[in-house]
């Protein structure tokens, strides 16, 4: 662990955190010679940058660290793969850091995705009080690695079967019950959307499923996050191009977001009545693959017609919501990499959010900007919902042309979910196309603090 949450001693190394608002104040305290050290390395409290201050006999005396804010959830993340190993503490002289802040940033900046190579160095190590906020702050940075770690997972090694694995895991770890159902027994459960989509992969070891995770007491609010389990997805028989299929293990990013949303809830103790439904399958090609022009029956009675396998994200989603929707939850919230409109229009940092409240999106999009962990409104634009009317079937799981893809997707889901459900859908990329501190290239979890807050404020029962 990279961050012992004990009482720092005295021997690690001081860390002073500084902005630059407050640089010029800071060095004015120092020695002549240490301040024209500083000085010498350009080092002005710039967010992101650090200075290592040297004691006479030659061992690293201090470390000067530039950071964008005392509650920024990165402040700190660019320093344990950066510094020398150790053991560092925050200075007392030094901007007050929130100790959430402090430990999830450490903590972010210090994992790496290590399944198939080791790092050839350890993270430098930070002593940190102990605290609730502390604590806190290694939960999230705890869940977000896990979400991370399980994007990054080939397909090979991550498949429907060890997802739900590690959805069984996970509910093992916190009291939760889980349960799931495969393969046939979709048909026979009434699930035929999530069978129809899994069906060409084998039987055996690929085998469609609904995956259950249930946690909490039954007096609490209940909650109900559904994520998309796209295992690996080749387009079906609409393949994808080599270039469209190489991040495709990346499908899965909404069911392993939901999973650690709900790891944090959990960890927690947060008092809901947590359910969480995962949809997983892998979209293959074999000769009882899904076709173009196929119309499928989903569980809500809703007849879908297939414009494109392709698009099957939502098909698998339709038959999870309408179970989701059956336990009537004081909110529903489904997390998805659906649409590549999505990214087109808000690129990899922004996911979309889509919501019949207004106000209540117009909220969540300023808090996800007070906490660095952003999502950005889009309208359920009900006049496009002619763009997937089907002349054979009641809708289309395609739009008619190009516009609008991410807005119709979410008029496609929205048709199996009652119109006074309250429900949020989030359509997001779960990936880092460019590395910054403490957000690596590779599997992301993204807007989760801000959804985990949303539930603290309007939903958990004080």
């Amino acid at each position: 662990m990279s961050v012992r949450l004990k009482k720092p001693a005295a021997a690690a190394i001081p860390i002073h955190a500084v902005d630059t608002s407050g640089f010029a104040a800071a060095a004015a305290a120092l020695p002549p010679a240490q301040r024209r050290w500083l000085q010498s390395l350009g080092f002005k409290g710039a967010a992101d940058t650090f200075a290592l201050l040297p004691a006479e006999d030659g061992r690293l005396a201090a470390v000067w660290a530039g950071v964008q804010g005392a509650a920024h959830p990165y402040a700190l993340s660019l320093l344990p793969r950066a510094l020398p190993e150790g053991s560092y503490r925050l200075a007392e002289d030094g901007l007050a850091l929130d100790a959430q802040a402090a430990a999830m940033s450490w903590a972010l900046g210090s994992h790496a995705f290590e399944r198939y190579r080791k790092r050839a160095r350890a993270a430098a190590q930070l002593q940190l009080a102990s605290s609730d906020a502390a604590r806190r702050g290694l939960v999230l940075a705890e869940s977000i690695t896990m979400v991370r770690d399980l994007v990054n997972t080939p397909a090979e090694d991550l498949g429907p079967a060890e997802l739900a694995a590690a959805a069984q895991g996970l509910a093992k770890d916190f009291g939760a019950r889980f349960r799931q159902v495969v393969g046939d027994a979709l048909l026979a459960q009434g699930l035929p959307a999530i069978h129809a989509v899994g069906r060409a992969a084998d039987a055996k070891a690929r085998a469609p499923r609904l995956i259950e995770l249930t946690w909490g007491k039954p007096r609490h609010p209940r909650v109900t996050l559904v994520g998309k389990g796209v295992c690996f997805d080749s387009g079906g028989l609409d393949l994808k191009s080599a270039d469209g299929m190489r991040l495709m293990k990346k499908d899965m990013g909404g069911a392993a977001n939901v999973l650690g949303l709900a790891r944090m809830i959990m960890a927690l103790a947060l008092p809901l009545r947590l359910q969480v439904l995962i949809p997983a399958v892998e979209n293959s090609i074999s000769g009882n693959a899904l076709r173009p022009g196929d119309v499928l029956r989903t569980r809500k009675g809703i007849h879908i017609e297939i414009g494109n396998t392709d698009a099957e994200g939502r098909v698998i989603l339709c038959d999870a919501l309408a179970v989701a929707a059956e336990g009537k939850p004081e909110l529903m919230i489904d997390l998805a990499t659906l649409t590549g409109a999505a990214r087109v229009a808000l690129g990899p940092h922004l996911p979309a959010l889509f919501c019949r409240d207004t106000a209540q999106a117009r909220e969540l999009v300023d808090r996800g900007l007070a906490l660095h962990d952003p999502l950005w409104h889009l309208p359920l634009w009900t006049d496009y919902h002619d763009r997937i009317e089907s002349d054979i079937a009641d809708i289309v799981n395609t739009g008619k042309g190009p516009m609008a893809g991410a807005v119709t997707a979410a008029l496609f889901l929205a048709d199996f979910v009652p119109a006074d459900q309250p429900w949020l859908h989030v359509d997001l990329f779960a990936w880092n196309d460019a590395a910054r501190p403490g957000r690596p290239v590779g599997g992301e979890a993204q807007a989760l603090r801000t959804l985990l807050d949303h539930l603290e404020r309007h939903v958990v029962r004080r």
